[in-house]
């Protein structure tokens, strides 16, 4: 059987990358995949149904000539307040310049700013302050009419068309799914989709909500739960039970809450995914700089490694390879970042089970992935080969965040889809599932052209026996011929 064309790079830390303008093009992705993209993004905010039709195509394609999975994410927009189109398609606000909120469009002066959301001039009122483009530019309300709301420019910066409005403290009567979000989940459904991301999530019913409007879909896409609103921090273990993965989506929160609480923030949603077993992204300016640079800030690096020490599954790039100039080099960076930084030892996360003797499928599973990771470490095992049916173990294992390379098959190309997103794990494609010898030769074989086995080297299995159903009980060890 033919192994997998396209060497997976051995960093651990998976990458998400927006794909736009920049990356339009089937070699354009390619290159990204062959630069160490696991899983492409989707934002439903910006482009037409029929270019994400012919993105979608391209990864496919990719994907099966490539031999690689790979997880596409459609990102929903939201209920995310934007600007129309301003009068010159930019305005440089200074300080103490005067700027009106209008409904109209388009505007009739320069200084005017279209907001097509009339809840938003109905809830304003003098004092308040409004944050523009992810914190850029703030206002302060200083006078109001029925369909008017002049402001004062309090921090100065360039404004453009479409860029996202926030009105921190001030609670707006909008739904958590609108019409534009209704009809991206339908073209999604339709779709080879992997992970649904739901922007702006207030409590858990906005989970329950979108899982509902999945209804009976086989094979449905994952729910990514993007926490980018205070009100979801109040929940956010009870959303973290619903959804399926977990994004940090730091640029609406940090105009959210006071941006210097952002960083703690992050470490205490990263540290609620690794107890819930979930997938996590940290996302927005990873590598900012890179949009126009072809090196990022120190600032910037040292972001992305405390995200991958805080516990992050996997980084994302937005601007960087969506519209930026640089995004082939944005995403080498990525991977040299997350190189250097899993280069430091760190111990394994040990689950803590709630019995001594594990009683049900998913803790002989914790004990089995848990052990098996000693059992690799302990023999100097070169690689671990997962057997997984729904994905569940390998995500068990990979927030343990055992060093040792990990390979999980599986006969479904959806769970080898997820796996994108689980740390560590190398999902492999093909591979026969039927013979468990026929398997770990495959498996070890991959392993010899990747250079991370050699003959006589030790490689650790896990799988499950059949007696206990859905659940992972054997660990063998085997040697590499």
């Amino acid at each position: 059987m033919e192994l997998p064309a396209v060497p997976r790079r051995p960093s651990q830390t998976k990458i998400v990358a927006t794909v736009g303008p920049a990356t339009h093009g089937r070699d354009k992705i390619e290159a990204l995949v062959k630069a160490g993209v696991d899983v492409f993004r989707l934002n439903m905010a910006h482009g037409s149904f029929e270019e994400h039709d012919a993105q979608v195509h391209w990864i496919r394609e990719i994907e099966q000539d490539l031999k690689t999975p790979l997880g596409i994410l459609v990102d929903l927009g939201g209920p995310k307040i934007r600007l129309g189109e301003l009068k010159n398609g930019s305005l440089e606000c200074q300080p103490g310049m005067q700027v009106t909120f209008v409904m109209e469009e388009p505007p009739q002066q320069p200084t005017e700013l279209p907001v097509s959301c009339p809840e938003v001039i109905s809830a304003l009122k003098e004092g308040d302050r409004v944050v523009l483009a992810d914190g850029t530019v703030t206002l302060r309300v200083i006078g109001k009419s029925e369909n008017r709301a002049t402001c004062l420019v309090t921090q100065p910066g360039l404004l453009r068309s479409r860029q996202g409005i926030n009105l921190p403290g001030v609670k707006l009567p909008l739904p958590a799914i609108t019409e534009a979000d209704r009809e991206a989940l339908a073209w999604a459904l339709q779709k080879d989709i992997d992970f649904v991301g739901l922007s702006f999530v207030r409590s858990p019913d906005d989970v329950r909500q979108l899982r509902q409007l999945m209804g009976e879909v086989q094979n449905p896409p994952q729910i990514v739960a993007k926490i980018e609103k205070p009100e979801a921090l109040d929940y956010l273990d009870e959303i973290l039970d619903l959804a399926d993965a977990v994004m940090v989506a730091r640029g609406d929160l940090g105009v959210e809450i006071d941006i210097a609480e952002v960083a703690i923030v992050q470490k205490r949603i990263l540290a609620a995914a690794r107890r819930h077993r979930k997938p996590a992204i940290v996302a927005t300016q990873m590598l900012e700089s890179m949009q126009r640079s072809r090196i990022p800030t120190r600032a910037e690096v040292s972001d992305v490694t405390n995200a991958i020490l805080d516990g992050a599954d996997a980084c994302m790039l937005s601007g960087e390879t969506a519209i930026g100039s640089y995004p082939e080099e944005s995403v080498r960076m990525m991977h040299r970042i997350a190189l250097a930084t899993e280069s430091v030892s760190h111990p394994p996360v040990r689950f803590q089970a709630a019995n001594a003797f594990p009683a049900n499928p998913a803790e002989i599973t914790e004990a089995s992935v848990w052990h098996a990771g000693l059992i690799a470490q302990e023999v100097g095992a070169k690689m671990l080969i997962i057997l997984t049916r729904s994905g569940q173990t390998a995500l068990t294992i990979a927030k343990h965040r055992f060093l040792v390379p990990t390979v999980g098959v599986s006969e479904s190309r959806q769970v080898l889809r997820r796996m994108c997103l689980y740390w560590g794990i190398i999902p492999l494609m093909e591979a026969p599932l039927s013979d468990s010898q026929a398997l770990l030769r495959f498996a070890t074989e991959w392993g010899k052209r990747e250079g991370l086995v050699q003959s006589g080297d030790r490689v650790v299995f896990v799988y499950g026996t059949g007696l206990v159903s859905s659940a992972h009980n054997t660990v063998s060890v085997f040697v590499a011929d």
